[in-house]
């Protein structure tokens, strides 16, 4: 084989390998056998559940997330919903103190960071359920009783609502930030339905209580918690017709921001969960490993596709004219996302949204954490 071809085939490869946890991982999914479970509409079960949320400074918020629980608990008036304060600087203790008959309200002393009031949370109720969500997540009033419709099967340990962003007309990186959402949820939806999903993110999902672990401060509670019945043989699943609603980042420096904390958290949530991934059944080892570590290294991946990529260039037609050409295209990118030109500043973008994630994997790896949280300013 000439090293022409090689050059191309290795090329090829790395394309593949770049796509695959976005492309080709679903595709696979989807052709997988289905594992039914029952998707009631409505739950006629005795259990009783709390719906919890932390907030920092999330005094634009609030008004709204207030409207929202006052509704959903005149729907389900023996829900519980507590709140905790991470030691908020703004008016976020004081919105909350304004509905005592809605929301319990737990203020903390000294910013801890969430995992930690979510121990303190889960610790101030009896509910059998508990329903985790975020302070700038509005739910669909009929969401608590489909969320414990799904509990009436023992074999479900965490079921994950549906997320959608409300917001995705607002530019190119609200756009990006939605599409790469939709694909996250239809992944989440086709691993549900060959048996469990990957875990849930803190917008909405729900979890036996008992199951619920102890979650180091700096790690992700999200992640943690959701995943952690699986490793006791409960299945995680997806529950589409539990809706969530949430207003994503308009700035490209926010988002950016945003996902390199949570790639970073994430990370090192994953290294501290290998010792049970290890004991995983091998379908669900594949999936942890297509849907989470492919795509955490997908930074890697773009890294070797381009360096492959301009020395086939090189080999073709030239060093100098193959410098000016991946040159001129790398500047073209950047313009593109700069001056957020139709289509190519969105493809610009979602390059930059790889690179975040594999700049916070980079953190990781180098011993950062990150244990607190600011709201980005974009998307208040």
């Amino acid at each position: 084989m000439s090293s022409e071809v090689t050059l191309l085939l290795t090329t090829f490869l790395l394309l593949v390998l770049l796509a695959y946890p976005f492309v080709i991982y679903p595709a696979v999914l989807n052709l997988m056998p289905r594992r039914p479970f029952p998707r009631p509409t409505s739950s006629d079960s005795p259990m009783s559940a709390a719906l919890v949320f932390c907030a920092y400074n999330e005094e634009k918020s609030l008004p709204e997330k207030l409207r929202n629980l006052r509704a959903i608990k005149e729907r389900a008036p023996a829900l519980e919903i507590i709140a905790y304060s991470d030691c908020s600087t703004d008016r976020t203790l004081d919105l909350l103190a304004t509905a005592p008959d809605v929301v319990r309200v737990i203020a903390g002393d000294e910013r801890l960071g969430k995992a930690t009031g979510m121990k303190r949370l889960v610790a101030s109720t009896q509910a059998e359920i508990i329903i985790c969500t975020d302070a700038n997540v509005n739910l669909e009033i009929t969401a608590i009783d489909r969320l414990l419709a799904y509990f009436r099967d023992p074999s479900i340990g965490t079921v994950a609502g549906t997320l959608h962003y409300v917001n995705d007309k607002e530019g190119q990186t609200a756009r990006v930030g939605s599409l790469f959402w939709r694909l996250e949820e239809w992944i989440k939806g086709l691993e549900s339905a060959t048996g469990s999903t990957m875990g849930a993110d803190g917008s909405i999902f729900a979890i036996r209580s008992r199951l619920y672990p102890t979650v180091p401060p700096h790690l992700l509670d999200d992640l943690i918690a959701s995943i952690t019945p699986l490793f006791a043989g409960y299945r995680v699943v997806s529950a589409p017709d539990v809706h969530a609603f949430e207003r994503t980042t308009t700035d490209s420096v926010d988002e950016f921001r945003r996902k390199r904390r949570i790639a970073c958290r994430a990370y090192n949530t994953h290294r501290f969960l290998v010792p049970q991934l290890r004991h995983l059944k091998a379908l669900d080892k594949f999936k942890y490993f297509s849907h989470k570590y492919l795509r955490w290294f997908s930074f890697l991946s773009l890294l070797l596709v381009s360096v492959s990529a301009t020395i086939a260039l090189a080999v073709f037609i030239g060093f100098v004219p193959a410098f000016t050409v991946v040159f001129s295209g790398a500047a073209f990118l950047v313009a593109a996302h700069w001056f957020k030109l139709p289509l190519i500043g969105t493809v610009a973008e979602m390059l930059v949204s790889i690179v975040a994630v594999g700049i916070g994997v980079i953190d990781a790896m180098s011993g950062r954490t990150y244990q607190t949280w600011v709201p980005a300013k974009s998307r208040q």
